[in-house]
């Protein structure tokens, strides 16, 4: 492999010939050899859009060149487009502040930024410090980039994902509507409903999760750009971090600001476990309606077997004609991967010392995990699981005509002692309901065909 020699404040250093990173993102490579996690290239999009936003409000304040400011949005943009994502190798397991994959931006594209330069015929140069970080530091661009590359993904992925999902759910909830069977608490028989309504559920948290990510995501959409190094905003226009997310408004079509307070945006990242509290509330009811689905599909003999789900893939190397319920078993391991990543960001989150959280770089890493993950699984569930979801009339009715807790009908009738004592009857005997209550002359037939009747059961009486 060919070098070429690049310098820093720490003196020079040999660089690959054909990367377009210089000499601090070399020592970066060379002295955080920990595990196998990148920066993930959500966050290296969104801290192309800041650079090019930070780029036009200098040009606007009077501090950049036209020339150097077209170098600059030219080399963002070709980032943003993941032209050159091989450029960018730093480790998640940096400093804290993230100021390593700060310095990757700004010497990729000082580096493409003056190879345009000279393309154009321009004699100046771009420098990655004087000017594509111009006005800022890794202090305020960092968890700017975070925020904006948190926003980028719960809207432009989770929620489309999310709103599929639904959609899907809705449409059995009303396909299913006259399907009566028996409702299950503690495991146990309890009185009916329709398979339309307990589909309902699983709709209706899916609309709360989607209602809370929405009322906590503008948190996210205030900026720390302007702060600088503690919050001051030295070295920055006091209009900057204005311009900055008017610029980037601009590009995403989502309505960022400048934090009110940015010493607050420095060294807190409350937003960040709030939207991510959301996620795992996501994450929770996941599991749930994926547990709750792969129950009733148990089976194909022995099981619940009251729906039927797509059959994917054979379910075991040694068990012919096995088939297994992988999607619930994927989304719910997904389920537990973000409840994991939520004490993560949580304890990280609380590592605000003075001017400044140093455990940026794991928030974000965790944070675009758990969305990401949440994103693909869902569109999975949904495509490969839930639109095949299908009703097993035949064990549907059995199971509701064998349950003994239709026996509740009859409360209002004999009392609530007298309705036990039949059904206790009916379980030790192996008899039917209907069979115990006339053998205890407490009812007649005709009595007992008029009261437990399922399709009066599933509402209100």
């Amino acid at each position: 492999m060919k070098y070429r020699i690049e310098k820093d404040t720490l003196g020079e250093i040999n660089v690959p010939e054909n990367k377009l990173w210089g000499a601090q993102t070399q020592r970066s490579k060379e002295n955080f050899a920990i595990g196998t996690e990148l920066m993930p290239i959500e966050m290296i999009k969104a801290f192309s859009l800041l650079k090019k936003g930070a780029a036009v409000a200098n040009y606007k304040l009077g501090k950049l060149t036209i020339e150097k400011t077209e170098a600059i949005t030219l080399a963002c943009e070709e980032i943003n487009n993941e032209k050159w994502n091989d450029h960018f190798p730093l480790s998640v397991w940096q400093t804290g502040s993230g100021t390593q994959t700060n310095m990757n931006l700004n010497e990729v594209i000082s580096y493409r930024g003056n190879q345009i330069l000279k393309e154009r015929g321009f004699d100046t140069t771009l420098h990655p410090n004087d000017d594509v970080n111009m006005s800022q530091s890794s202090n305020d661009t960092f968890p700017t980039a975070l925020h904006l590359a948190g926003v980028l993904a719960i809207e432009d992925f989770l929620l489309p994902s999310l709103s599929i999902l639904k959609e899907t759910l809705a449409e059995k909830e009303e396909s299913f509507k006259d399907v009566i069977k028996i409702g299950r608490t503690h495991l146990q028989d309890a009185t009916p409903l329709t398979l339309g309504q307990e589909i309902s559920g699983w709709h209706h948290m899916l609309e709360k999760n989607e209602k809370m990510l929405r009322e906590s995501i503008p948190y996210m959409k205030e900026l720390a750009i302007g702060g600088t190094a503690v919050g001051t905003g030295l070295n920055a226009h006091p209009d900057f971090g204005t311009l900055v997310a008017e610029e980037i408004s601009l590009y995403t079509g989502k309505t960022f600001t400048s934090a009110a307070n940015k010493f607050h945006a420095l060294t807190s990242h409350d937003q960040i476990v709030y939207i991510h509290g959301s996620l795992k509330a996501l994450a929770a009811d996941l599991m749930k309606i994926a547990n709750d689905i792969r129950w009733l599909a148990s089976g194909p003999r022995s099981g619940i077997g009251e729906i039927f789900i797509p059959e994917n893939e054979p379910g075991s190397s040694i068990m012919p004609g096995k088939v297994n319920p992988t999607q619930s078993e994927a989304i719910t391991m997904v389920a537990t991967q973000v409840m994991g990543n939520d004490v993560t960001i949580g304890i990280a989150a609380s590592q605000g010392n003075f001017q400044l959280n140093v455990y940026k770089p794991v928030i974000i890493y965790n944070f675009l995990q758990s969305t990401r993950l949440l994103s693909d699984s869902i569109t999975s569930f949904n495509d490969k699981c839930a639109v095949g979801i299908e009703p097993n009339y035949e064990k549907l009715d059995f199971n509701l005509r064998n349950s003994l807790m239709l026996v509740t009908a009859l409360n209002p009738h004999i009392g609530y002692e007298n309705a036990a004592k039949i059904a206790k009857k009916a379980h030790s005997e192996g008899t039917t309901l209907k069979e115990a209550a006339i053998s205890t002359g407490l009812l007649s037939e005709e009595e007992f065909d008029q009261w437990v009747n399922p399709s009066n059961m599933i509402g209100p009486k």
